[in-house]
Parts: structure tokens; sequence; C-alpha cells
């Protein structure tokens, strides 16, 4: 287990330090040493390629980590971060300021902040119809957040309808499918803390977690209060996937492949579950971009398309796998 971990991390730093050199244009790492001591030798490694590698790892582990508490909290290894509408309404909001400069007032951070804004709209929305005598119903949870997501998805196609040019419409379509062209140095900073926050806060309540996977009534009886842990998951779900979905777009497959890769290392335990998600959706994202930046170069590939083409075959190839075992 230790030495898996070690690897993890190992491979997860080496990404880090080998992913900014390639690209379009390829650098060494010298170069890229060089751009760290000295950031005005190369603005195009110091100011674009390394805080995107860098926001490729806080997004791919972001959106593990939430793969992970959504399954505990919906007891279901299909979930994923955006089953409660999250993705559907950072979408509408971020494309309704692509379009119509809604957000303008929000300055720099515009598409960001106004994408956090959508997703939270969404979680709380989802939130207030799940809430029964101060208690959160999961089959209303799931029901009312696909509902959302139908909605903030109807609300997203008719402001793409409404577009007055084709430059901000091609613009919101690139960003709803998942991009790291718009990383910079300011946008690492929320992210991240919101990242360490949240896996200390679930590591604290590991135990818990893996009382949960058994079931309600077994949480229970075991001394779990399942209402505040199940209101405190989808806190940090909503914290973890809107952040993500602000930042980077809709990025696909992350979030329910990764956990899967984790327990077949480690098995169910989330003590181990969680640094173990957290390391393979970083490195998994940082080398998608990077096949993102490459396939097509000098043109990039939104990165939330490669996923879903890449993901969708290995997570096929991974549920096969799974019912011949358990056969």
């Amino acid at each position: 287990m230790k030495k898996r971990g070690i690897l993890l991390l190992v491979l997860c730093m080496a990404s880090i330090w080998i992913a900014p050199c390639l690209g379009a244009s390829l650098y060494s790492f010298q170069d890229i040493l060089r751009s760290i001591l000295h950031p005005a030798s190369n603005d195009l490694i110091f100011m674009l390629r390394i805080p995107r590698v860098l926001l490729g790892a806080l997004i791919g582990a972001s959106l593990s980590v939430c793969g992970v508490v959504m399954q505990v909290l919906v007891r279901n290894e299909l979930a994923d971060p955006f089953l409660l509408g999250i993705s559907s309404g950072a979408g509408a909001f971020a494309t309704l300021d692509l379009l119509f400069d809604v957000f303008a007032f929000l300055g720099v951070f515009r598409l960001p902040l106004s994408a956090f804004m959508g997703a939270m709209s969404a979680i709380l929305l989802v939130f207030s119809i799940s809430v029964s005598k101060g208690t959160v119903q999961i089959s209303t949870l799931l029901l009312s957040g696909v509902a959302v997501s139908m909605i903030m998805d109807g609300l997203t196609r008719l402001i793409t309808l409404l577009a007055p040019n084709a430059l901000g419409l091609h613009n919101a379509t690139f960003w709803l499918s998942g991009s790291l062209t718009g990383a910079r140095w300011d946008y690492l900073g929320l992210p991240l803390v919101v990242l360490m926050g949240c896996m200390l806060l679930l590591y604290l309540f590991h135990r818990q977690l893996d009382l949960m996977s058994l079931g309600e009534a077994q949480a229970k009886t075991l001394g779990v209060s399942v209402k505040k842990m199940q209101i405190v998951l989808i806190v940090i779900a909503s914290l973890l996937a809107g952040v993500s979905v602000a930042l980077s777009g809709t990025i696909g497959f992350v979030g329910l492949m990764c956990p899967h890769f984790a327990r077949m290392l480690v098995g169910s335990k989330h003590q181990y579950v969680l640094p173990f998600s957290a390391l393979i959706g970083a490195i998994l994202v940082i080398w998608t971009d990077v096949l993102a930046r490459c396939l097509f170069a000098p043109e990039e590939v939104p990165i939330g398309v490669l996923t879903a083409i890449i993901g969708g075959p290995i997570f096929i190839g991974m549920l096969k796998h799974k019912k011949r075992r358990s056969k």
C-alpha cells in the first residue's frame, strides 16, 4: 500500500515536471527550470504552461475526490460529480456571460465567478427541493438533480440559439466541452484551498464514510449521524465540483473512473481511496491535457471531449472485468 502510494506520488510529480515541456512548442527540462528561476526568460512557459499543468492537477484531484463523495452519498459506484446539476448550472451562467457579457462587472474573473454562481444556484435549488423535515431525501435529491440539469441545459441551448456573434458561440462551445486554456496563476489559489480543506475534512470522517457505504440503517446502528454527514458531503461535493467546473468547464468521466481505479489498487477503505483517487485524477487530467495540446497542434481539442472518448471505453472495460470477477 505504502509503495503504491509513493509510486503514484512520484508519477504525479514527474507529470507536473514533464507536461510543461510538451505542446505545439517543445521545451527542455532546462527551459522549465530557467523559467521558474527567471520568469521573464520565457513568458509562454511561466505564464501559460506551468499554471495550466498545475490547474489541471488540481481540477483532476478535485473531480476525483468529488466522485468518491458522490458515490458514498448515493451509495452507487456509477455516481459522478455532475449528478446534482452542478455542471449544467455552471454552463448556463458561463454561456450567458460569454455570449451576452451579463457579468462584465465582475472584471477579469468574470467567467469563473459566473460559472461558480451558476453551479451554486443549481445545487441550492436541488438541495431545497430535496430537504423534507430537516432530512435530505436521497431519492428526491437524484431526481431533482436530473430535473435541474435538464432545465439548465435547456437554458444553455436557448442562450446559444440567441447568440449575437459566431466568435462568442465558438468560445462558449469550447469552454462547455472542458478546457484549461484560460489557466493563470491567479486561478490556482481557490481550487487549492478548497481541495486541501475538503480533503482534510473527509480524512477526519473516513471511518464514517466507510460505514455510510454499507447503508443508512447500518451506519445509524454503528453511531453515525447520517443526516449531518449527508449535509456535509453535499456541501463538499458542491464546492469541489463548483470550483472545478467554474475554472475548466465540463470534464467528464474523471470523477467516475478515478475512484474505481483507486479501489482496484487499495480496496474500499476511504482512508486510502481518497488520496489515491486525488493522485490518479491529477495524473489523468495532466496527460489528457497534454494530448489535447499535441493531437492536432497547433490547434487544441477540448479536454472534456478526450476524457469522454477515452474514458468511455475504459470504463466499459472496467465494468466487464468487474462482472467477470463477480461470477
